[in-house]
């Protein structure tokens, strides 16, 4: 008999916002990223997308650009420090229904895995605080040294999410058809197929309009907004994009 599993995304899905914006805030007061940088580089988009004139996504490229740049060269002893203190400080800040489901995981005795894009270091630490039992993120590659060489594996796409969870399929002999998938960007899109139970938390205009333009995830997916103090819960059938 196969187990049950339960994949989370984390950045906008657990966690509600991105954790690679509270890394990069740490790293500048660790003096590993310039204030320069934040000012010049990351601060315009990030003025747009506060006033809701700018994308989100460019905000955040602009940064994971960076600290991909900073990174490089950097004992990973540094970035594993920071990643702890990031959680331990912030991991708290999650959406209520993200929280209540995981519970509902584990007295189910399902199989909860982290699968997100932000740095692996950072999902490691974020897997263990709610107890997950495994984790995939984005690899930065380290030299026989520790030493960051430049090298990335990502985590943050539809194809690299979605063969995460082949993978990890086979390695617990999980049912797919029996299993649930939350994620709320495209980026989550083909990991939400995958399984027989997927759901949308907060999904961006880009999720829901591929969602609604495929047939069969359309058939299966549940689509829950959490806002201020309350969850709903959306009909896919009749939701329209204003």
């Amino acid at each position: 008999m196969k187990n049950c599993a339960a994949f989370f995304d984390i950045d906008g899905t657990i966690y509600r916002e991105g954790l690679i914006s509270e890394m990069f805030k740490k790293m500048i007061r660790y003096e590993l990223i310039g204030k320069n940088k934040w000012y010049n580089e990351v601060e315009p988009d990030f003025i747009k997308w506060d006033k809701r004139v700018g994308d989100y996504d460019a905000y955040l490229q602009k940064m994971v650009d960076i600290y991909t740049e900073t990174v490089k060269g950097t004992d990973s002893f540094h970035i594993t420090y920071i990643a702890k203190q990031v959680i331990e400080q912030k991991g708290e800040r999650v959406y209520t229904y993200a929280r209540e489901r995981i519970k509902w995981h584990k007295v189910k005795g399902h199989i909860l895995i982290a699968i997100s894009g932000s740095p692996s270091e950072l999902v490691y630490e974020m897997s263990k605080k709610y107890e997950m039992d495994d984790y995939r993120g984005t690899v930065y590659k380290v030299n026989a040294k520790g030493i960051y060489n430049g090298d990335i594996i990502p985590m943050w796409d539809s194809q690299s999410k979605s063969d995460a969870v082949l993978e990890l399929a086979e390695k617990y002999q999980i049912d797919l058809n029996n299993s649930y998938a939350y994620g709320d960007t495209n980026g989550d899109f083909s990991m939400l197929k995958r399984v027989g139970n997927p759901v949308a938390i907060n999904p961006t205009r880009e999720l829901i309009t591929h969602i609604l333009n495929d047939e069969q995830l359309k058939a299966k997916i549940s689509i829950i907004v959490e806002r201020k103090d309350v969850t709903y819960q959306m009909d896919v059938n009749t939701l329209s994009l204003i």
